[in-house]
């Protein structure tokens, strides 16, 4: 089993750290994963986007030509990937700030205002793990309790007060 995952948003809307929490889950669970961030003149504010690979078997190639899922936390990003989901995949949409006017009906369109839930938490930074928690149920190997456990690798040790509130706005996303 693969599943092959597009993340992408602005600079600094956390689209590398999901990519390093799913690769830490990963390989928490013992599977194969590549992790590709691609930031550059971008990191800042333009729209930056990374890879990620699972694989229960050797990953023969990091390159994605179609994902099976993807979160997109911006317009362009929304625009660029949308034609880059395998029919039958699905993706995940901030609705808070992205108009998904173009719809293909081969995926899964997971809708859902990831900002407005952040705020509710008193986190608006944490949109992206709201989201996180949307992808989780369209994921072929990782599950929560994965995810809950790289997420306290790379949050709850060196941030132990962040990790509450991050698995919140995950649980949120999960319940969407």
């Amino acid at each position: 089993m693969i599943d092959t995952i597009i993340l992408s948003g602005f600079g600094g809307q956390g689209v590398m750290f999901i990519g390093k929490v799913l690769a830490y889950a990963a390989m928490e669970k013992e599977l194969q994963v590549c992790w590709i961030p691609s930031y550059g003149p971008e990191m800042r504010g333009g729209t930056a986007n990374c890879s990620v690979i699972i694989s229960d078997e050797e990953i023969h190639s990091p390159v994605i030509e179609k994902a099976d899922v993807a979160i997109v936390l911006n317009q362009p990003s929304y625009d660029k990937f949308l034609s880059r989901i395998k029919p039958g995949g699905a993706i995940v949409v901030n609705s808070s700030i992205i108009e998904s006017t173009a719809i293909r009906n081969d995926i899964t369109l997971i809708s859902l205002p990831a900002t407005e839930i952040a705020n509710e938490l008193g986190k608006p930074a944490l949109a992206n793990m709201v989201c996180l928690g949307a992808l989780i149920p369209n994921l072929k190997l990782l599950n929560v309790n994965a995810i809950e456990k790289a997420m306290h690798e790379v949050v709850g040790k060196k941030k132990p007060e962040l990790f509450a509130v991050n698995m919140e706005a995950i649980k949120k996303g999960l319940d969407r």
